[in-house]
This record gives C-alpha cells, structure tokens and sequence, in this order.
C-alpha cells in the first residue's frame, strides 16, 4: 500500500508542474514461461514426459506456459517534444500498472509518434519497467517495447492501444533454456490537461 501511495502522490506532483495528460484504462497482462531441466519438470512444477516423437534418450525437455491475468493501469504523458514539422514526435509517460498476483509494476515508456493521418497516430519505442512487489526467485526491473496507435477525438480526449513486449528474463539464477517475460496489452482513454 506504501508503494502505491507514493505512485499516486508522484503522479498527482507531475501533473500540477507539467503540461501533461492523464491516462487510464484497461490492461490484460500475460507471463510466458519456458522452462529447460534434465527432467523437464524441476521448472515446470509439473512431471513430464517426452512424447513419441523425442527419442528416450534426449538430453533435456523443454515446456512452455503461458499465464494470463488482467488489472487496470492510469499514468501521466508528458509533453511531446516535435521533431520534424509535427509529424513525428516523442512522447515520455510514467505509468502504474495493477496487475493480479503480486506484478504491480511502473512502467516509463518513451515513444517515437508518427501522425499517419490528421488524428491517427502510430507509437513504439523502448520500456523500462519495475515490479513494485516482485516474488521471490523474480527480478525487479523490466525492458520491453511498446508498439501501438492512438486517435484524438479533440484537442484533450484520446483513444488509445498498446502492446508491450517484454525482453527481458525475469527469473534470478535461471537455468540455460528458461525463461519468464512479461508482455501487456493496454486499451484506454487519455485527457489533456494543458
């Protein structure tokens, strides 16, 4: 509850000294695990066995889970910073993701935005991540890229959606061949304040 009080509080400072937008909506969030042993079940918490097509003889197998969870996410964009005759833009954001099971996480993306049409805007670049309560055996800070597009329906209102690719393998210690990335797509709305 301490981290989240200080998210809020963050959020509610930038938003009085900035010319900045609020946004917020919905995220479904998904880990993708892929787990390598001698016996294939150490990671994977379940026994397996190799299929007809393995040989008995295979040094190791490999199993490939995929959990889902869903939660909400509100942030602040900062300004955008023109770069070439208002078609392309960078956009920095600082967002609080809630997400089930012990993955709430702040996010900073910083986005390359290409006006495709008057209204239409296409979005990727680089996000940095840190899960605020992160599990044992479970490292804290994230690297992703974020892909999207947004729509201004007016000057302050904003459609918005995203998705976000993790890179980076969370699990401490992890054996050769496992793995655990976290991805996110998020769907909202944005308001301009300033």
């Amino acid at each position: 509850m301490k981290n989240f009080t200080t998210v809020i509080t963050f959020c509610f400072a930038t938003i009085l000294f900035t010319s900045c937008a609020v946004r917020a909506g919905v995220n479904g969030s998904y880990d993708v695990s892929k787990y390598s042993s001698p016996s294939g079940a150490e990671f994977a918490g379940k026994s397996a066995k190799p299929s007809k097509s393995e040989s008995a003889s295979s040094a190791s197998i490999s199993n490939k889970n995929t959990t889902s969870r869903t939660g909400f996410y509100v942030g602040v964009l900062f300004s955008d910073i023109d770069l070439i005759a208002d078609k392309l833009k960078v956009q920095p954001e600082l967002n609080f993701l809630a997400i089930k099971d012990n993955l709430n996480q702040l996010q900073a993306p910083i986005l390359a935005k290409y006006e495709v049409i008057e209204g239409l805007n296409l979005a990727a670049g680089p996000n940095l991540g840190y899960l605020l309560d992160a599990p044992n055996g479970i490292k804290s800070f994230n690297f992703g890229v974020d892909v999207g597009a947004e729509y201004n329906f007016t000057e302050r209102f904003t459609v918005c959606a995203r998705y976000n690719k993790g890179l980076s393998n969370l699990l401490e210690n992890a054996p050769s061949g496992s793995s655990v990335k976290l991805n996110n797509v998020q769907v909202g709305l944005a308001y301009r304040i300033f």
